[in-house]
């Protein structure tokens, strides 16, 4: 059964909520076969699925592509739905983006940083909203811990304050010191969802590409649970010496006796 914002909510001391990315239909049935509760359409998908040396680079039309994908292949998942770079410049703004995401399929759309207003504003406007803190990719000069200084983790804890005070009913918190996301999900009422801040937070979340092993470079906070991107090598491979000898595709007509026209 699909989780609502507000069921996920309740979950904050109660249960640790388990999220992955997908960008795909196949890669989201399976997540939903898998029983994760919550899957985050990322605008990390311009990255790692895209090529593209940023987040930054990702459009609106980008994100309803791969929502719509992730959605036909998880109808019963929560999906959150990230609003790309720009798209929330203004509260009126991110409201239209918002909107066409939730009409793509998303159940909820994640903003980063402290925007107060275009969080109230999708709030009133009947749109849940996850907040994001910490390391802010679509505005960071680099991917380096968010937060060491005291200056900084003040900085963050009072944006995460200001998301939740908003109204977002659930906020990520990236690569900031365990300690740092231990007090935030201490001070917050929401439930917090850590990528590389520790295991105090309320869940944990994982780009699924990162989770695969698929790529060539992983960040140093995440697992690999797998290496897909070697199996990917494996396989290709192995297809190009059977086409070169000829044994493809002979040797699937010699296993099922059948010759396709």
């Amino acid at each position: 059964m699909k989780l609502s914002a507000r069921s996920l909510s309740k979950l904050k001391g109660v249960k640790p909520i388990t999220m992955l990315t997908a960008y795909n239909c196949p890669v989201a049935r399976s997540l939903e076969e898998a029983g994760i509760p919550v899957i985050l359409v990322g605008d990390t998908v311009g990255m790692v699925e895209m090529g593209f040396e940023s987040t930054r680079q990702v459009t609106i039309e980008h994100m309803e592509y791969h929502i719509g994908a992730v959605r036909r292949g998880a109808p019963d998942t929560h999906i959150i739905g990230d609003l790309p770079f720009g798209t929330d410049k203004d509260a009126n703004t991110a409201l239209v983006n918002a909107r066409r995401l939730i009409a793509a399929g998303a159940d909820s759309v994640k903003l980063e940083g402290p925007n107060v207003p275009a969080i109230q504003c999708l709030v009133q406007g009947g749109i849940p909203v996850v907040g994001h803190a910490g390391l802010l990719p679509q505005t960071a000069s680099s991917f380096k811990q968010a937060g060491k200084t005291a200056p900084e983790a003040q900085q963050i804890m009072e944006g995460a304050k200001a998301i939740e005070g908003a109204g977002a009913f659930m906020v990520v918190l990236e690569h900031i010191p365990y300690s740092l996301a231990g007090r935030i999900t201490q001070a917050l009422s929401a439930p917090t969802i850590g990528i590389g801040a520790g295991p105090d937070c309320d869940g944990q979340v994982l780009v699924i590409n990162d989770a695969l092993g698929l790529g060539d470079y992983w960040p140093p906070f995440s697992k690999q649970y797998a290496y897909v991107s070697q199996t990917v090598l494996d396989v290709a491979r192995a297809f190009s010496k059977e086409v070169e000898s000829g044994e493809f595709p002979n040797n699937i007509i010699r296993m099922t006796g059948t010759h396709w026209k």
